[in-house]
């Protein structure tokens, strides 16, 4: 009996010491990163405790720690920390301490506070790169014959652009017969796209902000009565260090930020959204959700005004999930823009597997725009045939692409630059807007 105790022992002894220690799988992610405080996300291989030690670069000696959080394989290892008693405008250097290990990257972990310029400076400039649909192949559970994805190193040209925020305009993800019904396939799903090589510098680099799309909320052009429409929201909230996911009366993704002088609105396009009938109200948003939106920009007295949303709204081509083929909304939403006064606000959308820019000149004299910016990973559509009537010409784009969006200017003579890439870094398409 003592000889296999002792034996027992030496086992378990020998496991710890050539067992691996838990570590980061995915992140850090940059969040928001205010004047006051920031938040990162990051995913680790299993259960474990991880805090963050980070510290202005003014001040490398005084290190302030964030509360410890431990993570659970029923989170998907996922953990949010919030750096806080931060100071605007200044650089900060954080190291990632796992079970009191630091945590070693091939990339800086670094990230500036939003700057106090209000009433006192010009408004700084800025740089925001976007993109929607990433596909990252996995041939276990895709469709046989050629992967759908490809062109990963698109990702390591939008980090070259250092840019200051990356906006994520949905289809992050593209769930799989498989994922659609159980926890643990959204957790699969989400666990194999964040952990991809080539995005992780790039996240960790700037600010990241998402929306979604179908195919991270369920199946292809799933509305607000799928099943797990509930599931799907936490699972966005658990991998997205968005500043806040709806409010108490609207759970749904619907968040906001400011960025320097400009707001940005983020809607939510599936978990209210009916399907097309005779029988009921159709919407993709819900009026409640427009009305709030709708608030917002009356608040905002930014010279551009951005409402992020995962399809097309002004297209005016009834194909596929474009907001035209919800025409009582889409006309709501136009008319309340147009009787509030509102000035150039800007819809960014994804979706559609080709970028183009589309212009809605008003009767007031205002004109409404939209940016759509797709796809980053996923197959392009190589043959766009559909007729917009409100594309601005030679802006259609038929290859996997991103785009970057640059704000400068002083005050009152704002102006906003739009170039897209291709997936080798190369300028494709250039057009400005000013103030």
């Amino acid at each position: 009996m003592k000889r296999y105790l002792f034996g027992l022992a030496f086992g378990l002894l020998g496991y710890a010491a050539f067992s691996q220690a838990p570590k980061v799988l995915s992140g850090p992610v940059l969040g928001y990163a205010e004047m006051r405080e920031a938040l990162v996300w990051l995913q680790l291989t299993e259960s474990a405790t991880v805090e963050i030690e980070y510290w202005s670069v003014k001040a490398e000696d005084l290190i302030s720690k964030t509360d410890p959080v431990s993570t659970s394989a029923n989170t998907g290892n996922t953990a949010k920390l919030y750096l806080r008693n931060l100071e605007p405008g200044e650089i900060y250097d954080y190291r990632v301490l796992v079970n009191g290990d630091v945590q070693n990257f091939d990339f800086p972990l670094s990230f500036d506070t939003e700057p106090l310029w209000d009433y006192r400076t010009d408004p700084p400039s800025f740089k925001v790169a976007m993109g929607s649909c990433m596909y990252i192949n996995e041939e276990a559970y895709d469709r046989p014959g050629k992967g759908y994805g490809g062109d990963y190193g698109i990702f390591k040209h939008i980090e070259e652009q250092e840019a200051d925020a990356m906006l994520w305009l949905g289809d992050n993800i593209y769930l799989r017969e498989a994922d659609f019904f159980s926890r643990s396939g959204y957790l699969a799903r989400y666990t194999h796209s964040r952990k991809l090589r080539e995005i992780q510098a790039l996240m960790a680099s700037c600010n990241n902000y998402a929306i979604w799309d179908d195919h991270d909320f369920g199946p292809n052009d799933a509305s607000g009565s799928w099943l797990y429409r509930d599931r799907a929201l936490e699972m966005f909230k658990l991998f997205w260090p968005n500043p806040s996911f709806g409010y108490r009366d609207l759970p749904c993704t619907f968040s906001g930020f400011n960025y320097r002088d400009c707001d940005f609105i983020m809607m939510d396009n599936r978990y209210y959204r009916s399907e097309q009938s005779d029988h009921h109200p159709e919407q993709i948003f819900g009026k409640t959700q427009i009305d709030r939106m709708i608030d917002l920009l009356k608040q905002s007295r930014a010279p551009f005004k951005f409402v992020l949303t995962g399809g097309q709204f002004l297209n005016t081509a009834k194909v596929y999930e474009n907001h035209s083929n919800y025409e009582e909304e889409r006309a709501y939403i136009i008319k309340r823009i147009e009787e509030e006064g509102l000035k150039n606000v800007i819809f960014i959308s994804g979706d559609r597997h080709h970028s183009e820019l589309s212009k809605l000149e008003l009767s007031n004299g205002n004109t409404i725009y939209e940016f759509t910016v797709s796809p980053l990973t996923s197959g392009a559509a190589s043959k766009v045939t559909e007729k917009n009537e409100l594309r601005i010409e030679g802006s259609l784009i038929t290859e996997r692409n991103f785009a970057l969006m640059t704000i400068s200017g002083k005050r009152k003579e704002r102006r906003l630059e739009l170039q897209y890439f291709n997936s080798q870094g190369e300028e494709i398409y250039k057009w400005q807007l000013l103030e």
